[in-house]
């Protein structure tokens, strides 16, 4: 089999990865993309909100629903209920992921973590099957446990990325991950498109909730089962600290704090993480809160909207490796910062969407396809250049606080426009101030000194 060079961790070599091994650690994106697809980008929103409704007394198929529900005595719109959700899932994971991230650091056996937060978020996924009738709470709870456990995966995963590959490798590693994540969450979201055609009927509301619920159900098993390729084929790659033994748990808060301490030894690192934070924050709100555009504001099918998503996703496969082969060229700085310039673009095409009009609503899913996997993953590839040796999980702890679906910013005031305004259009254009910060915040940033000031050794192009 092919081997990459041997990365460094700490003060020892790595042993050098194989492509079985890359293939496994690929196939983690194939099997949670299930998750950010089927379930965040297209179902849950409208199935949740229609609980919620459902909850504030609306009638099921209504066009508007003004009502409202008071969770623990909170006063919520039913249409703000899921990006309130969102927010909150994710100010949890501010003070869950970097723990995880410390204590994968500290352990010798990160797969054993992996495999407690796939099996843990696809187990509340599956849960959502008695989410039935009025149980908006149940479905609340059942999402914030999948979404932080979501989280908790991605940040082991990305943390065995600077183990796969050398600086010159990692752009194209990260762009495979994300294409082959994409195609994954694209074949599952074709086979409930497939079902939701052959069994849906026109005017059956009830159904339709029905046929989201399971789908939303057959992403969580499609979660689980793949999730055993990376289990097996993925091999440990300890850090010296771990080969040190000692108890991971506590080993690991007390890294996290020494690493709390010690991180402004790093300001362009987090200058960079800032950025991130900032532009990711819109890219994540537009992926968890379109498919509730489309219907509310849209007034768009169910049928246009998994067609439309589907749309992103397999082109999403192609732009991702397309950006990638870009990056090469250019560099994955460089890269990053044009793709903000088109998802500027984008928010603006969406705001101008007219109502009940499918094809411009699938065009403009085009163009977000095409932007969408390469922004990411080079954004992940280039974030592993700036991570000081053996404390990978640690930051990439910090940097899953807004990536793959836990965006809170961008959902909060998309979620507060909407209370205010009772238009989906005005909380859309609030994004904009996403993108245009952290386009200016990224360019800011001088990437090769930061990657040098890291301990690492910079790419030949950025």
């Amino acid at each position: 089999m092919a081997e990459t060079a041997t990365p460094m961790v700490g003060d020892t070599p790595a042993p050098a990865s194989t492509r079985r091994e890359r293939t496994g650690w690929y196939f983690y994106d194939w099997a949670m993309s299930a998750f950010s697809t089927t379930v965040i980008t297209v179902f849950l929103g409208p199935f949740l909100t229609t609980v919620t409704e459902l909850a504030a007394g609306c009638e099921l198929g209504a066009d508007s629903c003004s009502g409202h529900v008071y969770p623990l005595g909170i006063k919520v719109a039913a249409g703000s209920y899921f990006p309130y959700l969102v927010s909150l899932s994710v100010f949890l994971t501010v003070f869950v992921l970097p723990v995880v991230g410390a204590i994968a650091d500290r352990s010798a056996h990160k797969k054993r973590l992996l495999a407690a937060a796939a099996f843990t978020g696809a187990g509340a996924t599956v849960g959502m099957l008695f989410v039935t009738g009025d149980r908006y709470l149940l479905g609340g709870v059942l999402f914030m446990v999948a979404n932080i456990a979501f989280g908790a995966g991605v940040v082991v995963y990305n943390s065995f990325l600077p183990q796969l590959g050398g600086p010159d490798d990692r752009d194209g590693i990260s762009s495979r991950g994300w294409a082959l994540g994409y195609l994954g969450g694209g074949l599952l979201l074709a086979l409930n498109l497939v079902a939701v055609s052959m069994l849906g009927e026109e005017g059956d509301h009830q159904r339709t909730l029905d046929l989201a619920r399971w789908s939303i159900v057959s992403a969580g098993l499609w979660w689980a089962a793949f999730t055993l390729v990376p289990l097996r084929w993925l091999r440990e790659h300890p850090t010296a600290a771990a080969l040190r033994g000692g108890n991971p748990l506590t080993d690991g808060f007390r890294q996290l704090g020494r690493t709390l301490r010690e991180i402004k030894a790093y300001p362009l690192t987090l200058f960079f993480l800032l950025a991130f934070l900032v532009y990711n924050d819109g890219i994540q709100t537009v992926i968890a809160l379109a498919s509730q555009y489309g219907t509310e504001e849209l007034k768009l099918g169910q049928s246009t909207l998994i067609v439309t998503i589907l749309l992103v996703q397999f082109l999403a496969f192609g732009g991702a490796l397309l950006l990638g082969a870009l990056a090469k060229r250019i560099g994955a700085w460089k890269t990053v910062l044009i793709s903000l310039v088109l998802w500027t673009g984008v928010i603006l095409g969406a705001f101008r969407l007219p109502a009940e009009a499918p094809v411009p609503f699938m065009v403009l899913g085009a163009a977000i396809g095409l932007v969408l996997g390469g922004s990411q993953a080079l954004s992940r590839s280039l974030f592993s250049q700036l991570i000081p040796a053996g404390k990978e999980g640690e930051y990439y702890g910090f940097y899953e606080i807004s990536d793959k679906g836990t965006s809170w910013l961008g959902p909060l005031a998309f979620g507060l426009v909407f209370q205010l305004t009772n238009s989906y259009r005005v909380g859309l254009v609030s994004l904009l101030i996403f993108f245009v910060v952290g386009f200016l915040l990224l360019l800011a940033v001088p990437i090769r000194r930061a990657i040098v000031a890291a301990g690492n050794t910079p790419p030949r192009v950025l």
